[in-house]
């Protein structure tokens, strides 16, 4: 650790039982005892790191004296004590610094000093896939095919263990990361050699803000900006306004903390909150428990902030007990809030903040959100009426009310006007659902040797996952539980429905074991798949054949419920149109159902042994029983136990071969792991930038463009430039993987980029997929986005991308901005950006720009078709940032549009970054250069 300049003599020493530690007094800096929590870590962050020259007295003071109402303007450098990363981002980090310390080696540097400074802590939790389910050997079958899928991604990250030093792995199988982070990983208060201060972690999953639940300070960053926190560079950032958020009251019986977390989301998307702090106080939070605060941290990405955070307080330590951690180091958390100011309790003084909100928790409601976006919430009793609104948005109105084929044929209409049938041998429930005012397209289809018929709406997957809430124990008891009420009535889940659990941790099996809950969520086909993100990111592995068929035959909107965060367009499964974020209880009651056309309220889920009508209220499992079976079941002694040993491995992990040696010996062969192309001839001085000079547009977009349209990390579809990249690699289609487990070869990720099945390029009427027009050929015919891109590279012609509002919101995927890149895109130019996909698009040399406020491409006359000049940007070189620079759009017939777009470059920092084309380059010639 540097040593501090420590002007302000804040160096102070901390009695805790027999131990004595150092730390820098806040009190030592007048006006910092004013501040919210959030900022209070920030500027213990800068006194601890205050170097004279990156960080000053004058950092130090501009935050104790920051100002709540100004806009953000100044600049510091936060430098987070670690960095944790999933094995998606995780492998393209690894293979970026492996590829970085050739290149320090190519420039006459030394190759040993690449090398995490700081704590680098990976979890794999990505790659497992949903292959095998609705069996006991389905957790077993799908590590089988995840390793095999996987051995050259993973025996690459075992040589990442052994050449890097600070650098550990969590085999798969343990958990996900955030859950894995918050139950094991995470410090709180660290101790570093005798100096104690606050844990601050960046991550490479936009998820990371989980961690700010147990007061953790830190984000979700791409890739490429976690590699440069990871060799000790500091996080340039602007210190943003704080919204205060106050919660009140308690939360009601049958509201859950799905409910709670999508409310919140809700508000704070409508509010606005993007490059902001969300800070939670009042007397509500201390009736949150810890897995709650993680929940709704989880989803600062879906409202868009930048950290959403819970200070310290007396269910963080209970919390940290409870999760296994030493008495010594929770004594430390407790004593060094309290010392800090930065314990919350009735006498802590409500701070200062920027803006404020307020929820009453016993307001909230049970609600799911969707069908494409996690603010979009729902409230339970409008569910079905909502849906059928949005459902005329994904079909095109075959077959509208028309059943009376089907009905002919022997169907029965079941309650609310919906089809329904029953087949002769099992009275298994079948959907044609032809109601009124809907469209209907009803499609028979016979699987497992039982006949059902398909429709708009039909529940395809409902899936237990994600961090959000599959190791939250409120809403994972009561999903079990009400699979038992279900099953103790004879109700199923809806047969065409795959169901699947796959928990945030192997400590929610261990609960489930203690409390006799696994049968019951086994008869509702919800067996353990894996202990990973499956469908959440992507990883829903395949529909049966037979389900898949008839979907696409009929072109159904079939629907998806998962417990997880993200439901953009696309994301699920290729078979899918609409998914719904729903809490765990709610999945399975969704599996009941079959379909997402039912109201709970008035419809029965199906008829008891009895004959009576089962409503979901009558198997609810009621909130004591909840808490009896937390109170009864889950204890310190399951996390030790689960804990005790978790960078070993399963044997499996240990038996793979490693290859050795402090550089990697790179295969040409390989089709997962290859060298980056960032690097390629590098000198240690940059080339001045330059502006852009006769650029066409590769694609127009659209508002709410997420990361997984630009870079999606779905299955690889055949056909398309990645397929066609692998077959040339001799790979056969059952082992495509993902795009997101091939993060570590930059050929096929580049093919793969702006290659979303449900993208929408404006450049083509009606055409969704990764196409564009390609204009080096007469008349700009349709192409796949990555062979357009080729041609334009081979005719010098550089590239830009149009987009609306929230360009690159999501998960920060650092291919988004990587696969921009080198396809040949030198500028975006958009109404507005989120946070992380800006500063990415920087980190890899690429210009983000934004249109005159109250402008958008379609308003301002153009279509795509016009060739672009972009001046001003050189300016940069003279080491000022432009506030606008000037375009020219020429169209085809030497008409011209003139508009000055905003420079998104915000900081002094990213403007260094850009002028040495890109963050990494940046910090590889400073190792260079001393």
């Amino acid at each position: 650790m540097t040593e501090s300049k420590n002007s302000f003599n804040a160096k102070s020493t901390l009695e805790v039982g027999e131990k004595s530690y150092d730390y820098f007094r806040l009190d030592a800096v007048p006006g910092m005892e004013k501040l919210p929590y959030a900022l209070k870590v920030l500027g213990e962050n800068l006194l601890r790191n205050e170097d004279g020259a990156n960080i000053t007295e004058e950092h130090i003071n501009a935050v104790a004296n920051w100002d709540a109402s100004a806009e953000p303007s100044i600049e510091i450098q936060f430098t987070p004590a670690r960095v944790i990363m999933q094995d998606f981002t995780g492998v393209a980090c690894v293979v970026d610094l492996a590829t970085m310390r050739e290149a320090v080696k190519t420039l006459g540097g030394d190759p040993d000093k690449v090398n995490p400074l700081n704590p680098a802590e990976m979890v794999i939790d990505h790659s497992v896939i949903i292959e095998a389910f609705g069996d006991e050997n389905a957790l077993e079958k799908n590590v089988e095919i995840e390793y095999q899928r996987n051995d050259e991604r993973y025996r690459f990250l075992r040589w990442g263990t052994g050449a890097f030093s600070n650098f550990r792995v969590v085999p798969p199988g343990t958990g996900i990361v955030h859950q894995v982070n918050i139950e094991y990983l995470a410090r709180t208060v660290f101790d570093n050699d005798g100096v104690a201060y606050p844990d601050t972690c960046v991550g490479t999953d936009s998820h990371t803000t989980m961690q700010n639940g147990l007061g953790i300070l830190g984000w979700g960053v791409g890739g490429i900006e976690a590699e440069a926190a990871m060799l000790g560079q500091p996080i340039s950032m602007l210190i943003p306004r704080v919204v205060g958020f106050k919660l009140t009251g308690d939360t009601p019986t049958g509201v859950t903390a799905t409910d709670v977390v999508l409310t919140i989301t809700d508000m704070l998307r409508q509010h606005g909150v993007v490059g902001k702090f969300v800070e939670f106080y009042g007397a509500g939070v201390s009736k949150l428990p810890l897995a709650n605060r993680a929940t709704i941290g989880n989803m600062s990405p879906e409202f868009g902030s930048t950290a959403a955070i819970f200070p310290i307080d007396g269910e963080t330590t209970k919390y940290l007990r409870l999760t296994g951690r030493s008495e010594e180091s929770v004594e430390l958390v407790e004593a060094y809030a309290k010392a800090q100011g930065m314990w919350l309790d009735e006498n802590t003084p409500e701070a200062e903040y920027s803006e404020y909100l307020e929820l009453d928790l016993s307001t909230v409601v049970p609600s799911i959100a969707g069908p494409k976006r996690p603010q979009d919430r729902i409230e339970l009793t409008s569910a079905k009426e909502q849906f059928r609104k949005d459902l005329h948005n994904y079909t095109n109105g075959s077959g509208d009310g028309d059943v009376q084929d089907y009905v002919a044929e022997g169907g029965n209409t079941g309650k609310g006007g919906a089809e329904l049938s029953f087949s002769d041998d099992a009275e298994v429930r079948n959907l044609a659902l032809g109601a009124a005012g809907r469209p209907s397209n009803p499609i028979k289809v016979n699987y497992n040797g039982k006949d059902m018929v398909l429709d708009h709406g039909m529940v395809s997957i409902a899936s237990i996952t994600s961090c959000t809430n599959t190791s939250n124990p409120s809403v994972m008891v009561g999903a079990a539980l009400l699979a038992r009420n279900a099953a103790d009535k004879g109700l199923k889940s809806a047969p065409w429905v795959k169901t699947s659990m796959a928990p945030g941790s192997q400590v929610v099996t261990g609960y489930y074991e203690k409390a006799g809950l696994w049968p019951a969520l086994e008869a509702m086909g919800f067996y353990l798949v894996g202990y990973g993100c499956t469908t959440c990111i992507g990883n829903s592995g395949p529909l049966p054949e037979e389900i898949s068929a008839g979907i696409n035959e009929a072109d159904l909107a079939a629907t998806a419920v998962l417990s997880g965060n993200r439901n953009f367009e696309g994301r699920i499964n290729p078979d899918v149109k609409m998914n719904y974020l729903a809490s765990p209880i709610l999945v399975i009651a969704y599996a009941i159902a079959g379909t997402m056309d039912f109201d709970f309220e008035t419809e029965s889920l199906g008829k008891d042994q009895d004959g009576n009508d089962v409503f979901l209220k009558d198997i609810w499992p009621a909130t004591e029983e909840i808490e009896s079976v937390i109170e009864e079941c889950i204890t310190s002694e399951l996390y030790d136990e689960d804990y005790a040993d978790v960078f070993a491995g399963d044997e499996r992990w240990q038996n793979l071969p490693t290859p050795e040696g402090k550089t990697f010996e790179w295969d040409d062969k390989s089709s997962y792991i290859r060298k980056a192309p960032y690097f390629d001839d590098m000198d240690v001085e940059p080339s001045p930038v330059s502006d852009v000079k006769g650029a066409r547009v590769l694609a127009a977009l659209g508002d709410s463009v997420t990361t997984d349209h630009i870079s999606p990390a779905s299955s690889i579809k055949p056909g398309t430039p990645a397929a066609q990249y692998l077959d040339s690699m001799g790979v056969e289609r059952k082992d495509y993987n993902s795009l997101g487990a091939r993060r570590g070869n930059h050929e096929v990720m580049v093919r793969g980029t702006f290659a979303n099945i449900r993208l929408q390029n404006q450049l083509l009427d009606g055409v969704t997929g990764g196409y564009t027009r390609d204009f080096t050929q007469e008349g700009g015919p349709q192409s796949f986005i990555y062979d357009a891109a080729q041609n334009y590279k081979e005719a010098g012609t550089p590239l830009v991308v149009m987009g609306g509002k929230e360009y690159g919101t999501g998960s920060s995927r650092d291919w988004a901005a990587k696969g921009t890149l080198l396809l040949g895109v030198k500028a975006v130019i958009a109404e507005s950006f989120e946070r992380i996909h800006r500063s990415n698009l920087i980190g890899m040399g690429v210009i983000p720009l934004q249109f005159p406020e109250g402008e958008s491409w379609k308003s301002l006359g153009l279509d795509g078709t016009e060739t672009f000049d972009i001046t001003g940007i050189e300016e940069l070189n003279e080491g000022t940032t432009p506030k606008n620079v000037k375009v020219v759009a020429t169209k085809d017939g030497g008409e011209t549009i003139e508009f000055d777009a905003l420079v998104r470059i915000d900081t002094p920092g990213e403007a260094e970054y850009y002028r040495h084309g890109g963050i990494l380059q940046y910090v590889l010639r400073n190792m260079i250069n001393g």
